[in-house]
């Protein structure tokens, strides 16, 4: 059992200390310190190597680990952005080799110079990417990402509903995403006591300073309201060191608020030394001692983000207030009627049942369509009607029927099990579209359909079957 497996199992609150890899010898000579001290305010702490967030320069998770003296306790990320398949299988079998066995497998924001009008980028998402983690090492520990730091009906469940399938997938874990809003971290925590079989999750948690909120205006997925920088830019105007004491202050006091709510541990972003570990830490152990309760915590929260004529801090967009539970949305009539209309014409030519769907599948599994030229002339038909009406990109395995007849190739990476993180207020993280998860989200609950999205573990489409027509799959299984 790996060692924060162990940890997990035995319901130790741990601190995983996320680290972007770099090519300098000073910053892993720091990072060394930190890993040999092995804690934080005498919980377990263990080196965690991102993934693709930063320059492309950047080292590969497995790179850093390795520039460890003892890399074992190490948790790698793998992202899936311009990723395949047989890229994750090349990355397991590495770590293998480094007696590496502890993962978190996450789709990764956009790619930088990624524009969807342009060539598709595919993203291996994590749904699919933790199936095949899971079936290839059943005994790693593998965690996947949850943010429920979402304010409109439709993203938030779709991001409930798309965990529920990482869970389903194999993962041991959850990791938040970063956030600040306490009302949501119990959200998700209330959430997944519900669970049939709940598992631990960790928040991910940074020092919040004005310049780095300016800097996550750019990250997809991550919530700093308007009143928020307001406080921080106030701070900074007393000081710079005034600033960095009441940002620290909060770090360690949010940290000691999600022991509270019951989370299993914390995944520290912006952390580089030995120094600044040790600081973190005596406040964190200041108010352990001085906090007996959750209420307790709540007010001295509240209050940590209070200054003089600040007007009252708020953790949600002005524009987006959604709770869990609350339900208001449905599907437009034209969304409905869509689904309907499609969902009938599937019936009618794909269930293998009627004279018309055998008569059809009959005619797409002829001998003769194998031929090279012929297969193209298939593949060009599919494209010609199903494009115009879905959006379709001739994956080759076609997903329409598990998706509420919204295809995935219309999301920018391509996923089909639901969102990825970067949504705000239902509005994709391209910024050119809604997300089309919301949409799906909408007309599977009109169409009491919702189960089809927490339960329909949908899979990667394989490289060689792309740009090819799906119909023969569906009448000839072993194509």
């Amino acid at each position: 059992m790996s060692v924060l497996k162990q940890a997990l199992h035995e319901g130790s609150f741990v601190c995983v200390l996320e680290i972007i890899p770099r090519q300098s010898s000073s910053s892993f000579s720091a990072l060394e310190q930190i890993i040999q001290r092995g804690h934080l305010a005498g919980w377990p702490l263990f080196p965690s190597f991102s993934d693709r967030v930063g320059a492309r320069c950047d080292l590969s998770p497995l790179e850093g680990a390795a520039a460890l003296e003892d890399p074992s306790s190490s948790v790698l990320h793998f992202s899936g952005k311009d990723r395949e398949r047989t890229d994750l299988l090349f990355y397991l079998e590495s770590m293998k080799a480094r007696g590496l066995n502890q993962l978190l497998l996450l789709s990764g924001d956009r790619l930088l110079g990624h524009h969807p009008g342009q060539s598709p980028i595919r993203y291996l998402e994590s749904v699919s990417a933790l199936q095949i983690a899971r079936a290839h090492y059943p005994d790693w520990l593998l965690g996947a990402v949850l943010n429920p730091f979402k304010y409109r009906e439709e993203e938030g469940c779709a991001q409930y509903l798309k965990a529920q399938k990482k869970l389903l997938a194999g993962a041991d874990f959850l990791t938040l995403q970063l956030g600040f809003d306490a009302a949501k971290h119990l959200e998700a925590q209330n959430w997944m006591h519900t669970q049939a079989d709940a598992k631990p999750m960790l928040a991910c948690v940074m020092q919040l300073t004005y310049k780095r909120a300016t800097a996550l205006n750019d990250v997809p997925g991550i919530v700093i309201t308007e009143s928020m920088r307001g406080v921080l830019y106030r701070e900074l105007r007393v000081s710079s060191a005034y600033a960095g004491t009441r940002s620290l202050e909060r770090l360690a006091l949010q940290i000691v608020g999600l022991q509270l709510m019951g989370y299993a541990g914390v995944h520290v972003s912006g952390v580089h030394t030995l120094d600044e570990l040790m600081a973190l830490e005596k406040i964190i152990n200041r108010h352990l001692g001085s906090i007996s309760s959750l209420t307790d915590w709540m007010v001295r929260w509240q209050a940590s983000w209070e200054m003089p004529e600040a007007p009252k801090i708020r953790f949600t967009p002005d524009s987006g207030g959604w709770q869990m539970g609350q339900s208001h949305v449905s599907a437009t009539h034209r969304e409905l009627l869509r689904y309907t209309l499609l969902a009938r014409v599937h019936r009618l030519l794909f269930s293998g049942i009627g004279r018309l769907s055998k008569a059809f599948g009959w005619s797409v599994t002829r001998p003769f369509w194998k031929d090279a030229i012929a297969a193209h002339t298939m593949h060009t038909i599919e494209r010609a009607i199903k494009r115009p009406l879905v959006g379709c990109d001739t994956c080759g395995t076609c997903r329409l029927h598990d998706t509420l007849y919204i295809c995935p190739e219309t999301c920018p990476k391509g996923l089909a099990n639901g969102p990825c993180g970067g949504t705000y207020l239902n509005r994709c993280e391209f910024g050119d579209r809604e997300c089309v998860h919301s949409v799906k989200y909408r007309i599977a609950k009109s169409a009491n359909q919702l189960p089809l999205l927490a339960q329909t573990l949908i899979p990667c489409i394989e490289a060689k079957d792309r740009h090819r027509s799906s119909w023969p799959k569906w009448f000839r299984k072993d194509d």
